[in-house]
């Protein structure tokens, strides 16, 4: 049997922080990049709802705050704002590669750049699996949404927009 063929250096730090926290997810790169939801769930052939998207956003302090979001789902701002005591924004590219490590459409839901504690998507607790991100636009990996709790740590709400 081959081996795999070897991460890029992004795939490669997420891999990494998976096996340290002690985790046997695999991070995979397929051959067409997966930037949304959508694409992933395509890829993958998963229910949208199992992609566990991370997007940054930057509160009024200037702080990250990283949201892991369904794929399903639109992210409320206001409830964001809500859990993270502070009014929120959207953060440009440059801000989310400084204080992830990444690339928007590759953001893992750790192993960033600076410590951030995220805000998870309720809606993700209802799948036995979900699938993150592992670096870059290509690159994912399944996990148990209580593993993802506990590797990212956090605060599971509800923050998904309902209209």
């Amino acid at each position: 049997m081959a081996a795999p063929p070897a991460l890029s250096a992004s795939a490669q730090r997420v891999q990494d922080a998976l096996a340290a926290a002690g985790l046997a997810a695999r991070v995979v790169e397929y051959d067409v990049p997966a930037r949304t939801s959508a694409e992933a769930a395509a890829v993958l052939g998963c229910a949208v709802g199992q992609i566990a998207k991370s997007l940054v956003f930057r509160a009024a302090s200037g702080a990250p705050v990283l949201v892991i979001a369904s794929g399903a789902h639109r992210v409320d701002e206001a409830k964001v704002a809500a859990v993270a005591g502070e009014p929120i924004g959207k953060a440009d590219a440059a801000f989310v590669r400084t204080v992830t490590g990444y690339a928007i459409g590759g953001i893992p839901p750790l192993a960033h750049a600076q410590s951030l504690t995220p805000i998870i998507d309720r809606n993700l607790l209802q799948y036995e699996t979900v699938y993150a991100a592992g670096g870059t636009p290509h690159a994912m990996f399944p996990v148990a949404p209580a593993d993802l709790i506990r590797v990212a740590g956090g605060t599971v709400a509800d923050v998904a927009a309902t209209a």
